[in-house]
C-alpha cells in the first residue's frame, strides 16, 4: 500500500515507523521491504532507516540501489537496421548508395529529394570467414548482413511537423541504430538549409528535435499512466517516465539516463529515439579525408556524448564503388584516393558493434557461414538461429575457438590436439566460436 502513496506521504509514514516502532517491528519491516524489487523505493528505505547492521536485511537494498547504470550499457537492439539521419544536403543518399553499391537513393542539390526511406542490405566484412572457407575448401560462403535505411533530412522544427518532420521521425523510431551524418565540407555549390556550414550547430539542432519528439511521446504516456499508477508495476513505470522526461527536459539524451535492470525492462518498451545507440559520421571533401577543423569540433562534442566518431568522404566512396572500366582494382583506386582501407568498411564494422552483434561459424566443404547473434546468447539459442528444430532437440555443441581452428589448420587437426570441447545448452557462445550442433 505504501507504493500507492505520494512520496511526501511515504516519507511521513517512514518517519513515524522510524521514531515509534519497536526494534523488532522495524526489523520485520526491513525484511519485507527487501523483497520488493524497486530500487528507488530501496533508496528511500535506506535514507530513512540506514543499514541495520553489516550484511543485514538492507544489504540487498543497497545492492539494488548501486546497480544503476546508463541506458546505453543495456542496449540490445531488436533488429539489424541502421538509419542514416542528418540535415538535408549533408550526403546521406550519396553515403547510402556507396554503402549498398547501388543507385537506389536519389542524390540532388535541394532539400527533401528523399521522401520515402530507401532500404538495402549490406554484407558485414569478415576476414575470419574468408580464412575458414579457405581452410575447408568451401564451395560457398555466406555472410551476415545489416540493413541500412536512408531517412530524409530533418530541419529545425521537425518535432512540430516542419518539413514532413513527423513522418521522418517515425521512420527513425523504427530502426535500431543511428548514424548521424554531419556535413564537414565547404562547397558553395551545395546548398545548406541554415545557409552556413557549422557542424556543432547542426548536431545541436538534430539532437534537440529528437529530444523534443521523445518528450512529446513521454508526456502523452505520463498523462495516461499516472491515472493508473497504483500497483507496483505501474508505479515503477510512472517513476521511469518522470525521471526520463526530466532528463530530456534538462538537455540530457535518454541514452544517458541511469536505470536498474528492472527499470530497463520498462524503459526499452518506450521506443525513444535518443535512447538508440548511435555514432557520428563526418562527411568531408575529397581533399580533407584526414580531417579538418570541422571534424575536430565534432570529435570534441561527441566525447561528451560518449559516441564514436568516424570520417568519410562519401563522394570518393561512391565514385570507387560505381567505377566501371579499366583494369584497376578497388584497392588501387583507394590508394589513388589516399586511403588504406575503405571508410565504408569501418562504418559497417562500427554499425555491427553498435547493434550488439557477435559471430559464430559453421564450416565445411559445402559451405562456410557466419551467424550473427546478440551478446550473451547461449548455445541452445544460437542453434535456433540455424533452425528451430536444433533448439528444440538440442543435445550438445562441439566447439572450437576460431584462434585454435586457424592455428591448428582445420577441424581434424584441432581435434587431434585436443582443442575441441563439448558444451551444454547454457554455454554462452563466444565471438569466433566454430560450432557443430548435435540434436535429437
Amino acid at each position: 500500500r505504501l507504493l500507492g502513496f505520494a512520496p511526501s506521504v511515504r516519507n511521513h509514514i517512514f518517519l513515524y515507523i522510524k521514531v515509534f516502532a519497536c526494534p523488532l517491528s522495524r526489523l520485520l519491516l526491513a525484511v519485507m521491504l527487501s523483497s520488493i524489487r524497486d530500487a528507488p523505493f530501496h533508496v528511500l528505505c535506506r535514507n530513512n532507516f540506514g543499514s541495520l547492521r553489516p550484511g543485514g536485511p538492507f544489504r540487498c537494498m543497497a545492492a539494488a540501489a548501486s546497480k544503476y547504470r546508463p541506458a546505453y550499457t543495456y542496449q540490445q537492439p531488436s533488429n539489424r537496421s541502421v538509419g542514416i539521419v542528418g540535415m538535408p544536403n549533408v550526403g546521406k543518399s550519396t553515403l547510402f548508395n556507396a554503402l549498398t553499391r547501388t543507385q537506389l537513393a536519389q542524390a540532388a542539390n535541394y532539400p527533401f529529394c528523399t521522401i520515402e526511406p530507401n532500404v538495402a542490405r549490406v554484407a558485414i566484412p569478415d576476414p575470419r570467414l574468408d580464412m575458414l572457407a579457405q581452410l575447408c575448401s568451401s564451395a560457398k560462403t555466406s555472410r551476415a548482413q545489416i540493413e541500412f535505411v536512408d531517412i530524409a533530412g530533418l530541419i529545425r522544427g521537425a518535432s512540430e511537423g516542419r518539413g514532413l518532420g513527423n513522418k521522418f521521425l517515425e521512420n527513425i523510431r523504427q530502426v535500431s541504430v543511428l548514424i548521424h551524418l554531419i556535413r564537414c565540407f565547404d562547397d558553395p555549390h551545395v546548398a545548406h538549409v541554415e545557409n552556413s556550414v557549422d557542424p556543432v550547430r547542426d548536431m545541436d539542432i538534430i539532437e534537440l528535435e529528437l529530444m523534443l519528439s521523445d518528450m512529446e511521446l513521454l508526456d502523452r504516456m505520463r498523462n495516461r499512466k499516472d491515472k493508473k499508477a497504483v500497483a507496483l508495476g505501474s508505479q515503477l513505470t510512472a517513476d521511469v517516465l518522470n525521471r526520463t522526461f526530466k532528463a530530456l527536459d534538462s538537455g540530457q539524451p535518454a541514452r544517458l539516463v541511469e536505470l536498474t535492470e528492472q527499470e530497463w525492462d520498462i524503459f526499452k518498451t518506450l521506443r525513444l529515439i535518443t535512447a538508440k545507440p548511435f555514432m557520428y559520421l563526418c562527411n568531408v571533401s575529397e581533399s580533407e579525408i584526414d580531417g579538418n577543423m570541422h571534424t575536430k569540433a565534432v570529435s570534441t562534442k561527441a566525447a561528451s556524448q560518449k559516441a564514436p566518431v568516424l570520417t568519410v568522404s562519401a563522394r570518393i566512396e561512391e565514385e570507387i564503388t560505381t567505377f566501371e572500366g579499366g583494369d584497376m582494382t578497388e584497392a588501387q583506386l583507394l590508394e589513388l584516393g589516399g586511403l588504406k582501407e575503405s571508410s565504408l568498411q569501418q562504418v559497417i564494422r562500427e554499425s555491427s558493434k553498435l547493434l550488439g552483434l557477435h559471430s559464430f561459424y559453421t564450416a565445411g566443404p559445402t559451405e562456410s557461414k557466419v551467424w550473427a547473434i546478440p551478446h550473451g546468447c547461449n548455445a541452445r539459442e544460437a542453434s535456433g538461429t540455424i533452425h528451430s528444430d536444433f533448439a528444440k532437440g538440442f543435445i550438445k555443441a562441439e566447439v572450437i575457438s576460431f584462434d585454435d581452428y586457424a592455428k591448428c589448420g582445420g577441424e581434424q587437426q584441432a581435434k587431434a590436439q585436443g582443442k575441441l570441447r563439448f558444451e551444454g545448452p547454457s554455454y554462452v557462445v563466444q565471438d569466433g566460436d566454430v560450432m557443430h550442433f548435435r540434436f535429437n
